[in-house]
């Protein structure tokens, strides 16, 4: 039969404090309380732990190898619970974030100096990957995804909510007319996001829908940056989510274009997700608000 660990402190106090009437003072238990828990103690044990008489008692020599070990059950779990305290108001610890390749360069890398600065605390590990809800599970903490989250369990904070927008250079611009229909449009998108190649794109007009055809003929391309770059450099047409061209569009390097060509919105969201948990530590908290500020900005 298993003993106790509530039973510990009872079998401490009768020791430490020569009795059990002394312990039951000590405790604010009734005496007979105490008596019930050590004989209750023993039995669960299989172990005489105290030789009794009406005037005293003797710890015997499994009461002492007992005793030793319970003295640092009870340490250890003070200690325990002292820095489950401190780690419930300080944000300190290892914290492991997946973050998408474009955003960590665009958004995150110039401020996470400052963030450990701020946090010198937290041991903070950044993994690079698309892949981050595949993670969230085991591996990572935090996991910012593209898109819109289809797991239901884990917790999801919007970082981003932009359109995904059509754009060209003005060097492209300059030597092509624009397409007027999806068939004109298909044959000039030479890259795009890998996301995006699809047999089937959604494309809106006004409330009708219509399909653009991309899954060949197409270089494929799992980060925005370089679709970026190339179409800067006057790579046709392509679609970006407008987070990633803010600065481009006002310098003119990038020119949007065919706004009536409307994109589905989703496509372009950057969501912070985490384990579905009532309570999350300061270190996550934290790190959260990180993101959101940044994205703010």
């Amino acid at each position: 039969m298993k003993w106790n660990l509530d039973d510990i402190p009872v079998f401490l106090a009768i020791i430490e404090r020569g009795g059990i009437s002394a312990a039951a003072n000590t405790l604010g238990m009734p005496k007979s309380t105490v008596s019930t828990t050590l004989t209750r103690l023993e039995q669960n044990l299989g172990l005489r732990l105290i030789d009794r008489s009406s005037r005293s008692l003797r710890i015997t020599a499994e009461g002492e190898v007992f005793y030793r070990q319970a003295q640092q059950i009870m340490e250890q779990a003070v200690a325990t619970d002292s820095l489950m305290a401190d780690l419930g108001s300080v944000a300190k610890g290892r914290l492991k974030v997946a973050l998408p390749p474009a955003f960590s360069e665009e958004f995150v890398a110039s401020y996470l100096f400052d963030f450990c600065q701020q946090h010198p605390e937290i041991e903070l590990e950044i993994v690079i990957t698309s892949q981050g809800a595949e993670l969230i599970r085991d591996q990572v903490d935090i996991a910012v995804v593209v898109g819109e989250l289809e797991d239901s369990e884990l917790v999801s904070l919007p970082l981003i909510r932009g359109e995904l927008i059509w754009v060209s250079s003005p060097k492209w611009l300059a030597q092509n007319r624009l397409p007027e229909t999806l068939n004109e449009l298909s044959e000039l998108v030479k890259i795009c996001e890998t996301r995006y190649a699809l047999r089937r794109l959604p494309v809106y007009f006004d409330k009708a829908i219509d399909y653009l055809d991309l899954s060949h003929g197409v270089m494929r391309v799992n980060h925005p940056l370089i679709v970026r770059r190339m179409l800067m450099l006057g790579g046709g047409i392509s679609m970006l989510p407008q987070h990633y061209c803010v600065k481009q569009l006002a310098e003119k390097s990038l020119i949007q274009i065919l706004p009536h060509f409307k994109l589905k919105l989703s496509s372009s969201q950057l969501t912070a997700i985490y384990s579905s948990r009532r309570l999350i530590s300061p270190r996550i908290r934290v790190f959260l608000e990180f993101l959101k500020n940044i994205c703010k900005e």
